[in-house]
């Protein structure tokens, strides 16, 4: 049996890598890394420099498998999902077998927590389901949701309130029911723009926890437009961008 430990690193910050990670980096025969190409080359060379500053002795491999192309627009958005996971899987069990042997432990470096919007997980649910002997672990990170928070030094909730965590895609469909606190994750036309003329709080970060950290807060309306002109030019600066942010409704004043 072979065994793939799914690692969260956090937002960028190398000093939020937790004990927990770095001793298990340090368990790992070869890392593996779904490379998206030049686009996101800065990526991957962040993987690398989180395991040249914590595994001991520096002497780890690593195996990069082009990632697979995804369908952004196709009208059937869950079902691209689905073919595009079912590559991945199916490369990422290849190359396991390939480069660990029985009773190998291979590593892959996750952004942020793996049970908050990554894939990772569910790829090997897909490795597993297809019958390869491959098991998983999963290591907690520190999340963007989490950094975000910290940077901007406030709270999710609010008493006794609760906080909704969606995508762009779903925020653009309507306001979460019930809640007035609500955190946007894979927003890339910036959903919140329909909600401008209503009484909301923002609280915007990209490239959390790095030197290229961006942060803007401010009532929706204000700083809206601010948040897509900084969020266009870092785009086009860097050719890829990971934010999220808080939106913060006002509550009814109490009877």
């Amino acid at each position: 049996m072979r065994t793939v430990l799914i690692i969260g690193v956090g937002a960028g910050d190398p000093d939020q890598v937790t004990v927990q990670a770095i001793n298990a980096m340090n368990a790992v025969d070869a890392f593996f890394v779904l490379d998206k190409g030049d686009t996101a080359a800065e990526l991957t060379a962040a993987r690398r420099a989180l395991c040249e500053r914590y595994v001991t002795g520096n002497d780890f491999r690593t195996v990069i498998i082009p990632d697979p192309p995804r369908d952004r627009a196709a009208a059937d958005y869950a079902g691209a999902v689905r073919d595009w996971r079912d590559e991945r899987a199916r490369l990422l069990a290849e190359a396991i077998e390939r480069e660990l042997p029985e009773g190998g432990a291979g590593g892959i470096l996750a952004w942020g927590d793996p049970a908050l919007y990554d894939g990772t997980i569910r790829v090997l649910e897909s490795i597993r389901e297809a019958g390869h002997a491959v098991d998983f672990e999963v290591i907690p990170g520190i999340s963007s949701v989490q950094a975000l928070a910290a940077r901007h030094r406030v709270t999710l909730n609010r008493v006794a309130g609760p906080v909704h965590v969606t995508t762009g895609r779903r925020l653009a469909a309507g306001w979460p029911e019930g809640c007035d606190d609500v955190v946007v994750m894979l927003d890339a036309g910036l959903a919140c723009r329909a909600y401008r003329d209503q009484p909301i709080d923002i609280y915007w970060g990209a490239y959390l926890g790095t030197p290229d950290e961006l942060l803007v807060a401010g009532r929706l309306s204000d700083v809206i437009d601010e948040i897509a002109a900084v969020r266009r030019e870092a785009r086009d600066r860097k050719g890829w961008i990971m934010d999220t942010y808080l939106l913060r409704r006002d509550r009814p004043a109490p009877a």
